[in-house]
């Protein structure tokens, strides 16, 4: 019996050849990076999985190597208070991905022996892990088959499979249900399929400026077939920062960070003028327990 692909979606045939185009194309292009390693264990792979979120590879690389070396094993970073893992965390945003990390560790030590466990269903269930980064452990750490889905592999899909300029602004099912669909077979070809799509659109297929004579798929991508269309959906703006309360809670952060204790009002106070968005940052802060008041008027990174 013949099956045929559902409308929109490439025949197997078609698929095929993205798997070898893109395979050998991995194999002669992908960047050095510690955490593929084969001898790399699942606690640095989940670890880097977290630093990468909206973070470059050349700003995580220093810190994951650095984690490391300081937390080799999840009961390691366990057994600090998650203030040490939010000041490791050093400069690379959205620190409460840093709290993540620490929550997860406390429950790969209590629920899971100190290992990080290999199903699925136990990556997801673990605290402040998604479905991305469950995936993409599974996929990274035990060479399982499941769809990874990053912007990366959004814009990839996008462009190469449906021709689009760009992918929707949320991941949709359809994304989803395609990138189950170009996934090969073998779970271990299917986990380096995921990684050399998110290589090609971070170093081919790029958001502003994507080299298509350099890409393997150039000559059968939807996109470049049909004159490479502009974007005719919302404008992505890019995100402000100077004046922000992104950058006032870093600045916050950062004085906490370098203090060997707590810290007084005074001393936040001279990091930044305005009174009213101080307060407010630093209310932040306590809300997303970044930060923890003390009863004598003074803050410090959480200690429990």
């Amino acid at each position: 019996m013949t099956t045929t692909a559902p409308p929109g979606a490439p025949e197997a045939a078609d698929v095929l050849d993205l798997h070898l185009r893109l395979l050998d194309w991995y194999g002669e292009n992908a960047r050095d990076l510690p955490w593929r390693d084969p001898a790399c264990s699942p606690w640095g792979v989940l670890v880097s999985e977290v630093m990468l979120q909206q973070t470059p590879v050349a700003r995580v690389l220093p810190e994951w190597t650095a984690w490391l070396r300081r937390w080799p094993e999840p009961a390691d970073l366990a057994a600090e208070a998650p203030g040490e893992a939010v000041r490791a965390w050093n400069r690379l945003g959205y620190p409460r991905r840093a709290l993540r990390l620490h929550a997860a560790a406390v429950a790969i030590r209590d629920e899971h022996g100190g290992r990080v466990p290999d199903e699925h269903a136990q990556l997801l269930a673990l605290p402040g892990i998604g479905a991305y980064t469950a995936a993409a452990v599974a996929s990274f750490a035990f060479r399982q088959r499941h769809a990874v889905v990053d912007t990366n592999v959004r814009r990839v899909q996008a462009r190469a499979v449906t021709g689009a300029a760009e992918p929707a602004p949320a991941l949709t099912a359809a994304e989803t249900r395609l990138a189950v669909r170009l996934l090969p077979d073998d779970p271990r070809t299917a986990a380096r399929w995921a990684v050399a799509v998110m290589e090609l659109g971070a170093l081919v297929c790029t958001a502003r400026a994507p080299r298509c004579p350099s890409c393997p798929l150039a000559d059968r991508c939807a996109w470049v077939l049909a004159g490479r269309p502009a974007h005719d959906g919302p404008a992505r703006r890019a995100q402000a920062w100077a004046g922000t309360d992104r950058q006032v809670r870093g600045k916050l952060l950062a004085v906490l960070r370098a203090a060997d204790g707590p810290v007084g009002a005074a001393e936040l106070a001279a990091c930044w003028d305005d009174a009213a968005q101080r307060a407010r940052c630093l209310d932040g802060l306590v809300a997303d327990g970044l930060v923890e008041p003390l009863e004598d008027g003074r803050f410090a990174l959480p200690r429990s």
